[in-house]
């Protein structure tokens, strides 16, 4: 009695133990913001209160499992929602659901939705803003990360020193347009990062959208700045141009910009930190587009984007924010209500948790 007794005393130690090393994270934003945008209808600007003006406002759950022997179980399911009325932000309730495994000396693989390498890429090595990866409201580099999630994806990620190196494979199963493929390199040591990205997505009629971007950023004291370059090009005939299009600035663009052989995009910023609670920054994008039509084909259309933004950090969990924004159009491409250029301003209120 007293061996079975110990037994199950240490049994019940070791379960104690194992669950000790699980732990269960809910996470989260809340972005609110107040929005003026000109030229929004014919000749007259639009007031609302937005859901999310730097942040899109999420709820998640971050699961991390230590199994011994420098392995960890990782689990991640992230929610977006629409925080000015309560309602689900996408179709997808859930915006990221994988399951991973990771190793001390080989790396990390995650299987399920989750963030492409183009996202990857960007928001961890050359972001446009410091404080904040990207607007929000305002994001037209997000526009060429084709979608920024995938579907049914495998992607294995390692870390040795200063390099990361990523790739990811999306199966499509038959009926999805993320069939895709692709690899990530990165270079972080000190003030300086650098990388690159390319990604090809398939969809159902087997036409393809391939994607490339390179960029860096240096930061020194109080300082950063950034620079960029992405290509998207696009099969004629496939169902992407409009899905990937809209990424630009939303939905409100004219049908010649879904006309797109192929799309460019510079870009350059910097912020700086005026204070421990005060940061500011400005970044400009330059997109250039060709087209497939015949009546356009002869025709390159620009877009020009000014964004600048005031924030100020009451806590480091609370911030309030102040963004101004400005774009034109050259060429065929131009808004949903025929207008080419349009200002905004956003005042805002965020919170992590």
């Amino acid at each position: 009695m007293k061996k079975a007794a110990m037994a199950l005393g240490l049994l019940s130690a070791s379960i104690g133990s194992a669950w000790a090393q699980s732990s269960v994270q809910l996470y989260g934003i809340v972005d609110v913001g107040v929005r003026m945008t000109s030229n929004a209808n014919v000749g007259s600007s639009k007031k609302q209160v937005i859901p999310g003006g730097m942040s899109q406002s999420r709820l998640g759950v971050n699961v991390n499992e230590d199994l011994g022997g420098g392995l960890k179980a990782l689990v991640n399911l992230e929610h977006r929602l629409n925080s000015d009325n309560g309602t689900q932000a996408a179709a997808d309730f859930w915006r990221q659901s994988w399951v991973g495994i990771q190793s001390a000396d080989f790396g990390r693989v995650m299987l399920g939705r989750q963030y492409n390498i183009l996202f990857d890429i960007y928001t961890s090595t050359y972001a446009s803003f410091k404080y904040s990866p990207y607007i929000e409201a305002y994001k037209p580099e997000i526009g060429l990360s084709m979608g920024a999630r995938q579907d049914n994806m495998v992607k294995y990620l390692v870390e040795k020193g200063p390099v990361r190196g990523e790739i990811q494979v999306s199966a499509g199963e038959g009926n999805s347009q993320n069939k895709s493929y692709g690899g990530l390199l990165r270079f972080a040591d000190g003030p300086i990062a650098v990388g690159g990205a390319f990604l090809t997505v398939e969809d159902t009629l087997g036409k393809k959208v391939r994607g490339y971007t390179a960029g860096a950023a240096w930061t020194s004291g109080p300082w950063y700045a950034n620079v960029s370059w992405a290509t998207n090009k696009f099969d004629q005939g496939g169902l992407l141009g409009a899905a990937y299009t809209s990424g630009l600035l939303g939905p409100v663009l004219n049908a010649a910009a879904n006309d797109v052989r192929k799309r460019d995009m510079y870009s350059f910023g910097a912020t700086y930190q005026l204070s421990p609670q005060l940061n500011i920054g400005g970044h400009y994008w330059l997109a250039e587009q060709t087209h497939y039509s015949a009546a356009l084909a002869n025709t390159k259309s620009k877009g020009h984007y000014f964004a600048f933004v005031a924030d100020y950090a009451f806590s480091k969990r609370t911030d309030v924010y102040l963004e101004m924004d400005y774009t034109k159009h050259k060429g065929a491409v131009r808004f949903s209500n025929n207008e080419n250029q349009r200002g905004g301003a956003i005042v805002g209120l965020r919170h992590r948790f």
